[in-house]
């Protein structure tokens, strides 16, 4: 089967929308968890997500990246600036940033969560995600590409993969630059 990487534009909310569902996926998160701070992801609930998500997607640039087989979205990767994340960037995080300039920096740029349909895990969609992500990157002009993945997970469904596996980041040519937290490696792809 094939799978085409294409940018969350506005025309794509219809397959956004679908691939996440009525709940939202990872219960209800839209994808925000990484742009509200905790007081605000008490505050808000998926209906609140899924609106700042889309009017995040509709004044642009694209904030991630979709997977997409027979017309239909199969996954979901957010790439951007580390600015555009900016609890990625919160000190106390294992995807804190080494130079805290870089949470600044429009050139350093993050893969911070994925969300695959769950009848296409376990097909390499992450790891086509992740080199779409590389392509996305260097075409915006980004100079660095982190992540901060999960070393184990034997569990295709296991919740802590949202962040992706540090296996898939490896596979592309990243590498890992620190690790605060055990099993969650700050990784970098020098673009």
């Amino acid at each position: 089967m094939s799978t085409t990487i294409a940018p969350l534009t506005p025309e794509r909310w219809p397959d956004f929308e679908d691939l996440f569902g009525k709940q939202g996926a990872c219960y209800g998160c839209w994808c925000t968890h990484f742009r509200l701070s905790p007081a605000e992801r008490r505050a808000s609930d998926k209906e609140r997500n899924k609106d700042l998500i889309k009017a995040r997607i509709e004044t642009g640039p694209p904030p991630g990246l979709l997977a997409l087989e027979d017309g239909k979205a199969v996954g979901w990767m957010q790439v951007g600036p580390r600015a555009d994340i900016p609890e990625w960037n919160n000190q106390g995080r294992g995807s804190a940033p080494v130079d805290p300039a870089d949470a600044g920096d429009p050139a350093v740029w993050a893969i911070s969560c994925f969300f695959i349909r769950a009848r296409a895990r376990g097909r390499g969609i992450t790891h086509r995600l992740v080199e779409g992500g590389i392509a996305f990157a260097r075409e915006n002009k980004a100079r660095l590409l982190e992540a901060c993945p999960i070393d184990l997970s034997r569990d295709s469904r296991s919740i802590g993969l949202f962040v992706g596996s540090s296996r898939v980041f490896e596979k592309a040519g990243f590498e890992r630059l620190v690790e605060r937290k055990p099993g969650r490696p700050l990784m970098r792809l020098v673009l």
